[in-house]
């Protein structure tokens, strides 16, 4: 693959997705799949902001000289790939600087990475016995082995004292200072990883590692001068941040673009399903080792289903390239399309994406039935490399750079997004296409002139400058806990996420604004668990529990209160803490009872444009992400002195 074809895939898949759900212009206050990791891609040298940031080290491990004139920062997660790179680069540093660089580490385990807490909790156990830079060290090393087992392991071959190991890991003292340290990374608006703290300034992202020379340079020059006035080299780093801002400042949410639509080719030699006439041609560019891309085959084995005569997928590549086995599970699977099995193998590819080496490929080839023979040639020729290339590069030429990427008759649906949200496309697709038929259009010739008119008839992207405010939605309360008077002139519907940390940032801002808008005011509470939060629908649920007990509210503060407690005995206890009967509580919870309702608030979001979490509608105008007290009252206001016209009117 070209170089500038790999660098545009990096970028696009960085920028707009972080796992599969697409950024899209929301605000980067709020919660959605690819705004965890933004800008780690970015490699062109850009002036840092000259802002310092008050960075406490507060004890947290450090490598090097306590006199160091730089000191760097860095807020870390074990399971990302791009933390992994930015070690290697943070090491070299290290090398480089020698003593006049100190190194300090606090963690900030992201949440759609399941590993990567028992990882940090695993190094700072070590950091007890005094191996937590060896540790450190192991875990990048072994990103893809970070189970409970080979964590022992690890702890094994350091040396460590086992027993007391295993004792540190249970420790809530270590928890505690992970889930400060990620607060504190929220607070200064590090919010993905890797991010860097320079002397206070903050770097985002695996950078080249000329950036960070540039920036360590500058502080040098900086802090010798320090040095030269009279500063002790042991006190300059307290004296640089002395004065330093605690937290980021707000940002405004940039400019919503208008959905993609894009000309579509369908090559005939890609894998499908589906009748060639179809109504719908959905094509999905997607990655075998993508957790996402797994994630939306059973919505597509729905579609199936459901649509057997009316809907054909068909399936192009776009292995990741940070996902090392990506590309050979991609050329696996056309040596199994060569034998007529592309189906079978890629559903065995998903089912076990943690075993995509060269024998696990051959193993399932076996398992398929396939001739082996044949199979492994196909492979070891790379008879199928410029196939799964010219995929990739089709793929970033339309603007599908991360995975999964589909595009319905040419409208792009990005992430593995539920069956709900294909199926309110794929039921409009399909009443074109019945008019269209209807109409003398011939079968064979019908992708071709949908695709042609949804292009045709897509949104202008709007001018510069121009407001970016969604149109006003009509979003219903329905049977959501509601707080607030029933007439009031305002109300908010909030779609939330009980594990997401924006949505935790914003609840005391609608504190302030139900105190000063005291009467005018009503707040809705819809759930929208994202998939990457394991616990934030049963946390919904527990929340819909309490609500039919009276408590919905208690339970909601209680919930934001604790994100990192939300298992299930944290669940029953809290329900204990708030007087709830807990028999029928639990009985809730393993009924599913609340299930529908949580689904079709999600469906519900989905519809109105609402992808991530927190997001608002305000007598149905839209306020995405946790936005500052300002940004509500702006709205608020606007809407108050309309109702106010409207009451003069009727007098």
């Amino acid at each position: 693959m070209k170089p500038n074809i790999i660098v545009a895939l990096l970028v696009g898949l960085v920028l707009g997705f972080v796992g599969g759900r697409v950024y899209s212009g929301a605000s980067p206050k709020a919660e959605t799949k690819p705004a965890a990791q933004a800008g780690q891609a970015n490699n062109a040298r850009r002036p840092v902001d000259p802002t310092v940031f008050k960075v406490p080290i507060d004890g947290s491990p450090s490598r090097g000289n306590a006199d160091a004139l730089v000191t760097l920062v860095e807020f870390s997660d074990y399971e990302c790939p791009f933390c992994s790179r930015a070690n290697a680069t943070v090491e070299k540093l290290e090398q480089d600087y020698g003593k006049k660089l100190r190194v300090v580490m606090k963690q900030n385990p992201l949440s759609f990475h399941p590993r990567a807490k028992p990882a940090a909790l695993a190094a700072l156990a070590a950091g007890e016995q005094g191996k937590y830079w060896e540790m450190h060290g192991k875990l990048f090393a072994n990103q893809k082995k970070l189970d409970d087992v080979s964590l022992e392991q690890f702890a094994r071959e350091l040396g460590l004292d086992l027993d007391k190991w295993k004792a540190d890991l249970a420790n809530p003292k270590f928890s505690d200072i992970i889930q400060k340290e990620q607060a504190l990374s929220n607070q200064l608006g590090a919010t993905g990883t890797p991010a860097f703290f320079i002397n206070g300034r903050f770097l985002s992202g695996a950078q080249p590692i000329d950036n960070f020379k540039a920036l360590i340079d500058e502080e040098l020059t900086k802090a010798e001068a320090l040095v030269k006035s009279g500063v002790p080299a042991g006190q300059v780093y307290a004296k640089i941040i002395e004065k330093g801002a605690e937290r980021a400042a707000p940002k405004a949410a940039p400019q919503q673009p208008p959905p993609a639509v894009r000309k579509i080719d369908v090559p005939a030699n890609s894998a499908s399903f589906g009748p060639a006439t179809a109504k719908v041609t959905i094509v999905e560019w997607s990655d075998f080792e993508c957790p996402f891309c797994s994630r939306a085959v059973p919505t597509l084995q729905q579609i199936k289903k459901e649509y057997a005569k009316d809907v054909r997928v068909v399936f192009r590549h776009q292995p990741l390239s940070f996902h090392a086995n990506a590309k050979p599970a991609a050329e696996a699977s056309e040596a199994a399309l060569e034998q007529g099995r592309f189906w079978e193998y890629h559903d065995k590819l998903f089912a076990n994406q943690k075993a995509l080496d060269r024998a696990s490929l051959e193993k399932y080839a076996q398992e398929l039935g396939l001739n082996v023979a044949k199979f492994k040639s196909a492979l070891d020729s790379g008879k199928f490399r410029a196939k799964v290339e010219a995929d990739a590069a089709a793929g970033a030429a339309v603007g599908a750079n991360g995975t999964p990427t589909f595009f319905v008759n040419g409208r792009e649906v990005v992430g593995a997004q539920p069956f709900d949200s294909f199926k309110r496309m794929i039921d409009e697709e399909i009443a074109k296409a019945d008019k269209l038929l209807a109409a003398g259009t011939k079968p064979e010739e019908l992708y071709a002139k949908l695709n042609a008119e949804n292009v045709a008839n897509a949104p202008a992207a709007p001018p510069a400058g121009a407001p970016a405010e969604p149109p006003v939605q009509k979003v219903e309360v329905g049977n959501s806990p509601v707080k607030g008077p029933a007439n009031a002139p305002i109300t908010i519907v909030a779609f939330s996420d009980f594990e997401c940390p924006f949505c935790s940032r914003v609840v005391p801002t609608l504190k302030q604004v139900e105190e000063q808008y005291a009467g005018k005011v009503k707040i809705a509470f819809r759930n929208q668990p994202l998939p990457m939060h394991p616990n934030a629908k049963p946390a919904a649920a527990a929340a819909l529990a309490a609500h039919e007990q009276g408590k919905f509210w208690e339970m909601h503060d209680k919930l934001f209160a604790n994100q990192r407690a939300l298992d299930r005995t944290s669940l029953e206890k809290y329900a204990q803490e708030l007087g709830l009967n807990v028999t029928k509580f639990k009985a809730a919870l393993d009924s599913n009872k609340f299930g529908p309702q949580i689904d079709a608030d999600a469906a519900d979001a989905n519809r109105l444009g609402a992808t991530g979490t927190p997001t608002f509608f305000i007598n149905g105008r839209t306020v995405v992400g946790a936005q500052p007290l300002t940004e509500f009252k702006r709205v608020i206001d606007e809407e108050l002195k309309k109702a106010g016209a409207v009451a003069a009117d009727r007098k």
